[in-house]
């Protein structure tokens, strides 16, 4: 029976945190000599009120974000300790999309998320990915703080 950790999965989120987060998961994936998947949702609630998608706003910003992470994903990509580097981006529903369209299909071994901090009041009304990835997922779980 295999201890390690086959499949890493790190979910970013965009915000200033990502960065140390990645450098984590690259950590944990390297350890274990795992490949890597780097997810991303863009959030379309506020663009579903709209009712519609612009397409180049969602590779506008589908752009910036492989651009915000291209320096570290190389280095995860010269690690010989890491046999795999996927980067998986979507659009929709934060949480829906990230278990049915990510966590569902690649079947991770370990999640890794950061802990935003959201204020009680946005807590309160949004909840937590953490709290809902600790809940809806059947494998490990690491928040990054």
């Amino acid at each position: 029976m295999n201890e390690g950790y086959g499949k890493v999965f790190v979910a970013l989120d965009g915000t200033d945190q990502q960065d140390f987060v990645l450098a984590r998961a690259i950590k944990v994936a390297a350890n274990n000599g795992a490949k890597l998947y780097i997810g991303h949702v863009i959030d379309s609630t506020a663009l579903e009120s709209a009712g519609a998608y612009p397409v180049d706003l969602i590779n506008g910003l589908e752009s910036a974000f492989k651009d915000s992470i291209a320096e570290q994903v190389e280095e995860a990509e010269a690690n010989p300790d890491i046999p795999e580097v996927e980067i998986m981006i979507r659009s929709g529903r934060i949480r829906e999309t990230l278990k049915d369209e990510m966590l569902d299909v690649v079947q991770p071994d370990l999640v890794l998320c950061g802990a935003r901090g959201l204020s009680s009041i946005k807590y309160a009304l949004l909840g937590s990915i953490s709290t809902f990835l600790l809940r809806n997922t059947d494998c490990d779980i690491l928040v990054v703080k």
